[in-house]
């Protein structure tokens, strides 16, 4: 009967103008309403599995019914079942994840962590489920997988550190020639290697962009829609990672390497806490670190109240160690709420205006966006920066 009743009104509900129901507040609860039918699916998923009634259709288990009668992929079927069987391990999650305070990737980021390989990770977790909640029902699903990463850390230093160490030996590059002399291929590497090979295709990629929107500027006479250029972002990636091939190919033997630069955020308690992650945000255990001692530079920033580096307070711009300490830290990128852009396409804006007399300063400065912060200025940027 109450599943009558649910499908009675989703009936009455698609029926309707979707712009009937399309405002903010209409999205948060149809947002939060989904989480709950999740929860719901999850909750009867793992009482359908220990029921049995499965077996009637002669399937081995509950997760190939699913994936027959309800069309799922496998990988869909066994996430439910697997989510649903864990949600007594974490009853605190499973309320807010009932309530629609959380969703299916909040849940999976906490049961993950609930259930890791550490002696003493469950006790570790009962202890602190509530703040960790907490954290998911507030916080923006990245910064809040990077509290989970240095949770587990602390709950199981050792097993994070193999943890990283075997993500580090699962790396692998797959490049074959296949029929008609194309070649195929997939990469899988650990975070500190993708990010410096991403870091390069993406610079190489940006160039070959530049390059194709000035062709076409200068063909039409006016500036090109994306459409309009002679190659697609996935062309461009590839022809930048043919062009990082041929630089090497082409490099003397006995040039000098670029080293990579590691950005290594430490906590106050160590100076006081455990912090330990990539410039992009990626959070590493610091024995992954180790393997790159010799052939890399080590980048230090302290944060400390009242210390500023190599820039003025009434500078007009922010630049060197100022500038680089503001971009450290807030390296999730553009600091505006409804913003994931990185930090490298931004600039750094003053808090309290330049013209208003707010000084070029660590506390005064924060990353943003171009957009934003033209539209927080409400004009274009001088140059590169606006305050």
């Amino acid at each position: 009967m109450e599943l009558e009743n649910l499908e009675r009104d989703l009936d009455e509900l698609t029926r309707l103008d979707p712009f009937s129901y399309a405002d903010r507040t209409s999205i948060i609860a149809l947002e939060r309403l989904a989480a709950r039918l999740e929860f719901c699916v999850a909750q009867a998923v793992a009482a359908f599995d220990a029921g049995g009634e499965w077996a009637v259709n002669g399937a081995r288990g509950a997760t190939p019914w699913l994936s027959t009668r309800c069309h799922l992929p496998l990988s869909v079927a066994r996430a439910q079942l697997r989510r649903g069987r864990a949600l007594r391990s974490v009853p605190l999650a499973a309320e807010a994840f009932s309530a629609g305070e959380i969703g299916v990737a909040q849940i999976d980021s906490l049961v993950q962590a609930a259930t890791g390989p550490g002696p003493d990770t469950a006790a570790a977790f009962a202890r602190d489920e509530a703040l960790l909640v907490e954290q998911a029902k507030t916080m923006k699903f990245a910064p809040f997988c990077a509290v989970l990463a240095y949770w587990t850390q602390l709950a199981y230093p050792d097993g994070a550190e193999e943890s990283d160490l075997e993500r580090r030996a699962r790396r692998d590059v797959y490049l074959t020639k296949s029929v008609h002399d194309m070649y195929l291929g997939a990469m899988t590497l650990d975070p500190i290697s993708g990010a410096i090979v991403s870091k390069e295709l993406t610079r190489l990629e940006q160039q070959l962009f530049e390059a194709d929107w000035a062709k076409a500027k200068a063909e039409l006479g006016r500036d090109p829609k994306i459409h309009e250029l002679w190659r697609t972002s996935a062309q461009r990636r590839a022809d930048a990672l043919v062009e990082m091939a041929t630089r090497s190919a082409s490099a003397p033997a006995d040039a000098r390497r670029p080293e990579p630069l590691f950005t290594v955020l430490v906590g106050w308690e160590t100076l006081y806490g455990r912090i330990s992650q990539l410039a992009d945000g990626s959070v590493l255990s610091p024995a992954t670190l180790v393997p790159w001692m010799n052939g890399a530079y080590f980048e230090r920033i302290v944060f400390r109240p009242g210390v500023r580096a190599e820039c003025s307070v009434r500078a007009r711009f922010f630049t060197g160690g100022t500038r680089r300490a503001i971009e450290v830290r807030d390296h999730q990128g553009c600091t505006h709420e409804y913003c994931e852009e990185p930090v490298e396409n931004c600039q750094i804006d003053h808090i309290v205006p330049y013209g208003q007399g707010g000084e070029t300063t660590q506390e005064n400065g924060r990353v943003m966006c171009p957009g934003h912060n033209r539209d927080r200025n409400g004009r274009e940027p001088p140059d590169e920066e606006d305050g």
